[in-house]
């Protein structure tokens, strides 16, 4: 079925949608955002504080609350995206649909800022356990059941510009999201073939987990979750159709798409033997040249 197909004009009408750090940010936004295009949602969230410490189940049921009383049809998860088990529990309860889920979000992600030589060994596995591992787990439970069930889906997962540029005191959570962009990559290699899509967003945007940062001193009202959320929609819909492995950066207004790109280069002669050191600072600038 494509968008123009849809009787009700609605990009998502009676898809499953599984959204991970949904009661929040981000992930709280685009819950929204999938709702009013049709999708039938599961709206997970572990109610931990944004270090990853405690456990709140009342943070996904207020943002089930919130969503069915707006009129839409909403299950509530407070699992934990880093236990295998308990994914297993989540996934499951799109049973209550009579579906599987055809489209996957994961938003969930913690912070722990630290410069690098100060960074311990438990903040930094932490963060990449939620943003990596997590992400891994909640995409491979999904993706099984819609191989099994022989259905086409979408996975949308959340880097960041952090984890692609690097940033300031983020070492943990630029090599999270610098995974996850390489998990984005690879998934939507391999899981092709079974009609899933796998996509990925950057997005700069005011949360919990960021509004203490300088750059949002300054600025009002223009990098907010509520920016992020149409990309996700357009991403888990038949409008991007074909795409797969694409990463949309959201700032804003402002979008663009990123990707790791490689420089022309410069190939030195067989004949010649293989570069030395010396060679290489020699042609260092024709080598790097975009």
């Amino acid at each position: 079925m494509n968008a123009e197909a849809n009787d009700s004009g609605l990009l998502l009408e009676g898809r499953v949608a599984l959204v991970t750090g949904a009661g929040r940010g981000i992930g709280r936004a685009v819950a929204h955002a999938l709702a009013e295009q049709g999708a039938r949602l599961i709206v997970n969230d572990l109610g931990c504080d944004r270090d990853g410490s405690g456990r709140d189940p009342s943070v996904s049921t207020e943002a089930a609350r919130e969503l069915t009383e707006a009129g839409f049809e909403v299950v509530a998860s407070h699992h934990d995206v880093t236990s295998q088990a308990e994914v297993i529990e989540m996934v499951a309860l799109a049973q209550r649909y009579g579906a599987p889920i055809d489209v996957l979000v994961n938003c969930a992600g913690i912070l722990k800022n630290s410069a690098l030589l100060d960074l311990t060994e438990e903040d930094f596995s932490s963060v990449l356990r939620t943003d990596l591992v997590g992400t891994l787990l909640v995409t491979q439970a999904v993706a099984r059941e819609l191989k099994q069930a022989k259905r086409p889906g979408n996975v949308v997962n959340m880097t960041s510009i952090s984890g692609l540029l690097g940033n300031l005191g983020q070492a943990n959570e630029s090599a999270a999201k610098a995974g996850v962009y390489g998990l984005t990559r690879t998934s939507a290699i391999e899981l092709q073939k079974f009609g899933i899509s796998v996509n990925a967003v950057a997005a700069i945007a005011r949360t919990r987990l960021t509004e203490d940062l300088p750059m949002f001193e300054k600025v009002r009202g223009s990098l907010e979750p509520e920016h992020v959320a149409p990309v996700v929609v357009f991403l888990a819909s038949e409008l991007s159709a074909g795409l797969s492995g694409v990463v949309v950066s959201v700032a804003g207004g402002r979008l663009a798409t990123l990707s790791l790109t490689e420089s022309q280069g410069r190939l030195k002669d067989e004949a010649d033997g293989p570069w030395t050191a010396r060679d290489i600072a020699e042609h260092f600038g024709s080598i790097s040249r975009k």
